[in-house]
């Protein structure tokens, strides 16, 4: 994508989103050949399988401690050859519990909080190697390039990016500072996943045809908590399409080989209309005046499905629904010419015919030969710390290990960028009724990067769960 065009889109405003509906610089209903976030960028270092000097020790800085950051705080105190330096969080109380976990262990880390800007100052020093973002999704990008330009690797929490242009603005840093930006998409990590990639990448599948996921987990009551904090009820108003792709895709594009190998062409999005968050809102306003703002929203589609077809004619089924009395589900199906696999619902299963599924002792003899080493050697204490059953552990110290021994990341700035930018073209898709373009963040590199998250043979080995 040109300089110019995107400072056009910034001007306009196009870049966030806001006048998606109005069909813009010739992207008509049913045609995404104009589709304005296509065009590619001139890559100036190609971050795909980039290994940084290794780290004897990895000083990290945590922004964000609520939920999900104070779960990765104890996990990652955990791991061996991790050092806390920083904790900040816009509540001080947050910042302060957090360092009092710590308290028996050797980690002395310094507080940040209770100003807006106060994870800058955590940024500005000099000994940390790592920011840990895990605050509200509009945050994600602004801290990781602010932490990138100043020397710092970036490991932040999904999604990495809310809009194109901020998908683009972590690309370029990343590559230009030739510092790490890892979307931290932990079911990349999750048992059952890691064995059908490895299966995927033996070719048991055959040639794989279709892939399916999803995030489909009831939500609503947590979206109309107010004793939580409202951000997740605003990204559902006034913002219709799939807002959390990343927990299907991450695996499903992994298992395809998406951005080394083949990359996503072009998809298209669909949303149900809203049958129940307005109807929720309306409910609660009519009791509480808190709600009272609320009532009347422009809330998203309860469900959303989108199709992405790839460059070597691949497609992937995405769902998103949040809302609806389902059970969790993320699918994660791959289909093959020889064989499929399919997780939910529970029980996972694997089948190489039309016959059926496989047996349960012949499912076991094919995880057993693709257990991926990572999980043999730190499985069991993984689900010992916890985190998701395990992999939230998985996934940290797979950070942690590969930065310890100088290894490429197992997901890279493109992958992060990519499984972020779902998020706006699916609102621009199902504002439009139009087919998009997907913009190719490696600037063609997909064609000759290798396959990453080579488990079986890059595992370092100095790294242990303490």
């Amino acid at each position: 994508m040109s300089t110019n065009r995107r400072d056009f889109l910034k001007l306009t405003g196009f870049a966030g989103l806001g006048l998606a509906g109005a069909g813009l610089l010739g992207c008509s209903s049913g045609s995404g050949g104009n589709y304005p976030f296509s065009g590619n960028h001139d890559q100036v270092f190609n971050m795909h399988g980039f290994a940084a000097p290794p780290l004897e020790t990895v000083r990290i800085g945590l922004i964000g401690l609520g939920g999900r950051g104070s779960g990765a705080l104890r996990r990652l105190r955990r791991i061996e050859g991790v050092e806390i330096r920083g904790l900040c969080d816009l509540v001080p109380e947050n910042a302060n519990e957090a360092a009092e976990s710590l308290e028996d262990s050797p980690h002395n880390p310094e507080i940040y909080a209770g100003s807006e800007d106060a994870w800058k100052d955590l940024c500005e020093r000099d000994d940390i190697d790592l920011v840990y973002i895990c605050t509200p999704w509009h945050l994600h990008t602004p801290q990781a390039v602010y932490s990138m330009e100043r020397d710092k690797h970036v490991a932040t929490e999904i999604p990495a990016a809310q809009t194109i242009e901020e998908c683009w603005q972590l690309v370029e840093t990343s590559e230009r500072t030739r510092k790490h930006c890892m979307m931290l998409e932990n079911t990349c990590y999750d048992f059952f996943e890691m064995v059908t990639l490895n299966m995927a990448r033996a070719g048991f599948f055959g040639e794989i045809i279709h892939g399916e996921g999803a995030y489909i987990h009831d939500r609503l009551a947590r979206i109309f908590n107010k004793e939580l904090t409202t951000w997740r009820l605003h990204e559902n108003m006034d913002r219709n399409g799939n807002l959390y792709p990343m927990h299907g895709l991450g695996p499903i594009a992994q298992a395809m080989n998406i951005n080394y190998g083949d990359r996503m062409d072009h998809m298209v999005s669909i949303s149900s209309h809203d049958f129940m968050m307005g109807p929720m809102a309306e409910k609660l306003a009519e009791t509480e005046e808190f709600w009272e703002p609320y009532a009347g929203g422009n809330f998203r589609g309860n469900i959303n499905t989108s199709i992405i077809k790839t460059n070597k004619g691949r497609t992937i089924m995405l769902q998103h629904d949040t809302t609806s009395p389902r059970p969790y589900s993320r699918i994660h199906l791959i289909s093959g010419t020889e064989g499929i696999a399919r997780k939910y619902p529970l029980p996972a299963r694997v089948a190489t015919s039309h016959d059926g599924w496989l047996s349960e002792d012949e499912f076991e003899q094919l995880e057993e030969e693709f257990t991926p080493e990572i999980t043999r050697r730190v499985g069991e204490l993984a689900r010992e710390v916890g985190g998701h059953g395990g992999m939230d552990t998985l996934m940290d110290w797979r950070l942690i290990d590969c930065l310890r021994n100088g290894l490429p990341l197992d997901m890279d700035v493109y992958d992060a960028a990519l499984w972020s930018a779902i998020i706006p073209l699916s609102e621009y898709s199902v504002a439009n009724r139009a087919f998009v373009d997907v913009p190719d963040f490696t600037n063609g590199a997909w064609e000759t990067n290798q396959p990453g998250m080579d488990i079986e043979i890059a595992e370092g080995g100095n790294t242990r769960i303490i």
